[in-house]
């Protein structure tokens, strides 16, 4: 029983060896991207398979998920070069400024997509560059990138809007307590304006008489009455009685 599980052990292994065989020859033997050499030409100090690989290896990487890891020193060495990039003063500050965030890509793979890619391919990498933009869009890596930031902001305004409603959002029972603040009555005991305390007894009076009366309020010296019998019309001054 032992030979027959150690004999099947070491048969595992040898298929495991021979896994690992065909997965390097078909690593050797396959084109590590959608450029070849043939696509492209050959500037005075680049070859076409310089151009190629290039291109292959920036795909790679934005199809790792911009992995930090890819970004390489010759990547970043062309990559500035290339799309009116500038160096950024360094491979760290180049990937913060591209890749740090789903913003930062977005941005990155705009700015590729509308570069005019400039230049003769004999003098410059304007050839792969447009490749490069050829295959961006057939992948779609824009809009997938796009929905990407946007399920990120919606993400981050529900998270805020969560936070805002534990805050200041109130309880059922305390918003119903808040409702049933007592109001104060209001008093609805009818108030007699003062015009009808003045002259509500005298609407049967002279004009001459009503003008005296007027005359004396506003003069201050006049005071309301509510008996009509208590002043008559022979009491007015005698330079009112003849209008």
């Amino acid at each position: 029983m032992f030979q027959r599980d150690r004999c099947g052990l070491n048969q595992g292994k040898e298929e495991g060896r021979l896994r690992l065989a065909l997965f390097l020859c078909a690593e050797i033997t396959m084109p590590k991207g959608p450029f070849l050499p043939s696509d492209f030409t050959a500037t005075k100090f680049s070859t076409a398979a310089d151009k190629a690989e290039f291109g292959n290896t920036l795909l790679r990487f934005i199809e790792s998920e911009w992995a930090p890891a890819l970004f390489t020193k010759s990547l970043y060495n062309r990559l500035s070069m290339c799309f009116g990039h500038i160096a950024h003063y360094n491979r760290t500050q180049f990937y913060e400024e591209w890749f740090s965030s789903f913003a930062a890509q977005v941005r990155f793979l705009k700015h590729t997509l509308q570069f005019p890619c400039y230049g003769d391919p004999e003098y410059a990498f304007s050839d792969v560059e447009r490749a490069i933009q050829r295959e961006i869009g057939k992948r779609n890596y824009l809009a997938r990138h796009e929905l990407r930031l946007a399920e990120e902001h919606q993400a981050t305004d529900l998270a805020l809007l969560k936070q805002l409603e534990s805050k200041y959002r109130t309880s059922v029972g305390e918003r119903d307590q808040e409702l049933q603040v007592a109001v104060p009555r209001v008093d609805q005991t009818p108030v007699t304006p003062i015009q009808g305390s003045l002259f509500s007894s005298r609407l049967d009076l002279q004009p001459s008489a009503l003008r005296v009366i007027l005359t004396e309020y506003l003069s201050g010296g006049y005071k309301p009455f509510n008996d009509a019998e208590e002043r008559t019309e022979q009491s007015f001054p005698a330079s009112a009685g003849g209008e």
